[in-house]
Parts: structure tokens; sequence; C-alpha cells
């Protein structure tokens, strides 16, 4: 979208506002409509549709948070701006939860009212860019378990799932925490002759050591202090079905040896019991710890090892299936939008490529929780890069650049330019390269150059001068061309040349700025650069 094609519409009862703002607007290449009413401005949302809306907070009749609401359904594309001349808590938070873009404080700062227009603009465009047929990969309801992934490391742990399903083996599902091990116990659970019995998860890390006794096989009224009634345990409730013992390696060695008799003979004891009880259930286990390692340190049981570990089942971790991402993320926006109304069920492309540059230490489960948060924060349908935590954001920058680091390293030998494509030069050429083959490649600063790709990168500049003698060569064209904004000038040229060397990638590009990706996006606003 270019700035001549965008439409604002200004809803505000003030004359002297609208006028203010039209011109302002008007001289940054927008058209501009106007209401002086929040119920006029609804109608002109309606049928013009605009891409920005400026709105008074403040007006007599219709409310700008009122009018705001009703806007979300008459023109539910349109950005929204709340202005306001009083920046109360209470605004802030109504006008977000509402669903405004942003809001903006009277009297207006007019350098910082173009960087939010600018800003706005692009938002909306990366919106309309994104709006590219969406086709979902899968139907959610489909995935009843919750498992989901098409890859080869899945389709092999389903098979598992289906080949212990039907027997009455202990199984031990090992993986790294978020990876989904409590989904392959239930699935395990609701494919087996158990399936119409109880399942239950006991989470043996969360349990303090002096209770987990009694919370796995009961105990008896006044066995111990705050034991004011009877109380059946896990196993006792779990007969006929299956009992799930997530992180059984926190479990200490008393209560291990009464799991081993559960196990081998069917019996438990409850606390403070003379009796004992007979129990038929079927257990499971996980663990993200190294049961092997802990057998031989002595911390865990080695008979009790051999009774769990029949059949193992090990899920990977995210980052060894991202084939599967896609899916994954399709599955958790339809059961978010289902489950909690978050109204967002699709993601754009670029935002997608970002979670695939991630590394995912938290596995599915981290995915999840950036998933909720993006759909929190998404203004549409559709989650765009904007939209993620900007922790996860830096992080894969992070990433990102410890491995351009790596690559460097191992390719010292190459030069930048034939790394990034920019130019071909033989390597014996580029340390005698004269000025005058420089003069003519050469970019003043302000101006346009007219051959692009003819930019010389920073590894094959010439030797034969200093590194000092070209700032000063640099510094005296950008004098020619301003008498101000010297760093504004030079600044803008570095972020061109080191997106071109980058080739566009914004993630490269902010590594070798040594700046964040979110602050070059802004600058790249504020400079209205393309590349």
């Amino acid at each position: 979208m270019n700035k001549t094609e965008a439409t604002v519409l200004i809803i505000d009862d003030d004359a002297e506002i609208r006028y203010s703002l039209d011109r302002v607007l008007v001289s940054q290449g927008l058209q501009v409509i106007s209401a002086d009413s929040g119920e006029k401005g609804i109608e002109t949302a309606k049928s013009e549709k605009p891409t920005l809306i400026f709105l008074d907070n403040r007006m007599g009749g219709m409310s700008g948070i009122e009018t705001l609401q009703h806007l979300r359904t008459a023109a539910p594309q349109s950005l929204v701006i709340l202005m306001t001349a009083y920046g109360t808590t209470q605004t802030a938070i109504e006008a977000m939860k509402h669903g405004a873009f942003d809001y903006v404080l009277k009297p207006f700062d007019l350098a910082k009212l173009k960087e939010l227009v600018s800003k706005s603009l692009k938002a909306s465009n990366d919106s309309l860019n994104s709006e590219d047929a969406y086709e979902h990969l899968l139907n959610s309801a489909d995935y009843a378990e919750g498992i989901v992934g098409s890859g080869e490391k899945m389709q092999h742990v389903l098979k598992q799932v289906g080949q212990v399903a039907a027997s009455e083996a202990t199984v031990m599902i090992t993986g790294e925490s978020g990876t989904g091990k409590e989904l392959v116990a239930r699935c395990v659970h609701r494919h087996s002759h158990r399936s119409d019995g109880p399942f239950h998860a006991v989470n043996c890390a969360a349990i303090p050591e002096n209770l987990i006794e009694s919370e796995l096989f009961g105990h008896e009224k006044g066995s111990f202090t705050g034991a004011t009634e009877a109380k059946a345990g896990q196993f006792e409730l779990c007969h006929g079905g299956t009992l799930f013992l997530d992180e059984i390696g926190d479990m200490q060695l008393p209560t291990q040896t009464k799991i081993l008799r559960a196990i081998q003979e069917g019996e438990i004891q409850r606390v403070g019991a003379t009796k004992i009880k007979k129990v038929d259930v079927r257990l499971l286990a996980a663990t993200h710890k190294n049961l092997e390692s802990m057998v031989q340190e002595k911390t865990f049981r080695e008979d009790l090892y051999y009774r769990l570990n029949v059949v193992r089942i090990k899920t990977p971790a995210l980052r060894e299936r991202m084939e599967d991402l896609p899916e994954l993320v399709d599955f958790m926006l339809q059961r978010l939008n289902k489950e909690q109304g978050t109204g967002t069920a699709e993601i754009s492309k670029e935002a997608m490529d970002l979670l695939g540059h991630y590394p995912w230490p938290g596995n599915v489960r981290e995915l999840e929780n950036v998933l909720h948060s993006a759909s929190v924060i998404s203004k549409g349908k559709r989650i765009l890069s904007k939209d993620l935590p900007s922790t996860l954001i830096s992080e894969i920058e992070n990433h990102t650049s410890s491995h351009d680091q790596g690559d460097d390293q191992v390719n010292n030998e190459i030069g930048v330019g034939e790394l990034t494509g920019a130019i071909d030069v033989p390597k014996e050429r580029s340390d005698t390269a004269s000025i005058n083959q420089t003069q003519e490649n050469r970019i003043n600063f302000g101006e346009t150059n007219s051959q692009e790709d003819q930019v010389i990168p920073m590894s094959n500049a010439p030797s034969s001068i200093s590194i000092e003698e070209s700032f000063d060569i640099a510094y005296a064209h950008a004098r020619q061309n301003t008498d101000r904004n010297l760093i504004e000038t030079v600044e803008k040229e570095i972020i061109q040349r080191a997106l071109k060397e980058c080739g566009g990638n914004q993630v490269k590009a902010s590594a070798l700025l040594g700046i964040t990706r979110a602050t070059l996006r802004k600058r790249i606003d504020v400079f209205e650069i393309r590349y």
C-alpha cells in the first residue's frame, strides 16, 4: 500500500482539531475524510472502509470508547488511534482492551504523530499483504488426543502407542519437558481395553515428600496429624483404569519400594492401615531425567527401573521435528480460538518463518504459550510478526547472530561479497582495486543510486586508503548535501547498505548493525527505507 492510496478518517467534534490534523495528514500524501460525531463516524467508516481512523475520546453524544466498539464491527480492517487530552491509566487500558491500535495525547507532538501514522500504515500494509488465502492444514476436531505431527518422528511415536495400547505392559515415556509426555500417556489409555476406566495423572515432583505416599496409597483416619478422615489413594481410585506417574525420577527411594510392590503383586497398603488391598491398575510413567545414570548412582531402584521400562517411548523435542511446526501452529490456533475465544485462527507467512528460526527450548508447551500471547495481542484474525513476543524476537536475533558468527569462523577465507552474492570480485583483485574504480560505483549520501547492484560490500573496500580517510570522504559528501541532520542521513545510508548486504534479511541486518530487530523495523519506518 502506498501512502497515496491510504484513507484516514478523523472523528472529532472539535472543528479546529479536524482542520489541524487534516493539514498534517494531507502533507503526508494521505486522503482525509472527517466526521463530527461518533454516530456519523461509524456510518462513514462503514461506507468508506478507511485505512486509519483518528477517534476523539470525549465527544458530545456517543463517547470515543463506545464508538470504538461499534467500529470493530463496522470497519474491522481499519486501525483506530484514540485521541485524548487525558493520558490516564483507565484510558490506556480501555483503548487497548477494545481493540485500538494505539492512542495519542493532545496537544499533538508533530514528530511523534508522523511516526505513529507511519507505524500504523506499515502495520496495515503488513496485514493486507498477509491477507492471501489461508488454508487450514488440518481439522482440529480430528485430533482429540491433541497429538499432532505427520513427520517421521511423531509417526514413529504413534506407531509405538498402537503397538503397546492393547497390552498390559508398563510403559516408560521419556523426553524433555514440554514435549507432550502426558498426551502420549492419555493416548495409550484411550486406545487400550481400559479406556472405559479412570485415567489419573500424578506429578510426583509437585507433591511434598511427606505427602506423596498418602496421595498414592491413601491413609486411614488418625494415621498422622491432620488425617481427620480416611482417604483412598490414586491406586485405589484408578482401579480398572490407568495411573500415570509423571516425573517419577523425583520420587524418593522409600516410596519407590512401595510402587514396586504395587506393580509386582497388585497390592497396596494405606498409611496407618494393617490390611492389604488388591488393585488392578495399569501403570505408565514419565521422566525427563536420565534414569540409567540414577540407577548407577543408587538414587533410583534398579528393580523398579526394569519393571517400568518394559516398553520405552521417547517423545522428540520440537527442534527435532520442525517439519511438524505448521501443523502444530494451525492446530493450536484453532483450539485457542474455540476454547478461549481469541478470534485469531490464522498466522502470516512472515510470523511462521520467524517461529521456524527459534530453537524452542520449552518445546510444544512454549509454542502454545507464544501463540496464546500473540492471539491476545493480535488486532485481527491473523497473527503477524509484530504480534510475537519481543523476547522471542530477541532470542531469534541472538541465535541467528551466534550462528552467523560460527559460519564466519568456518568461512573466514571467503569475502562477504562472495557469501552474499553482492559482487563477485576475485580475491587477488580485492586488495588492489583502485580508487577510480570505486568512484564509479560510489553513492552520495542522501541520493538514490541508479546502480544498486554495484554496491561494494565492506570486505571489498580498497586498502589504498585508511578507514579515517574513508570517513572523511563520507563526511564531505554528506555535508555537500545537507546542513543539518547529519546523523540521520548517515544512519539511513548505513541501514540501507546493511539490508542490501544481507539480502533484505532483517534478522541478519540487525545483528550486523548491533541493534535489535524491533529497533531496525522502527528505523525502516521512520526513514521510509525501501529495499
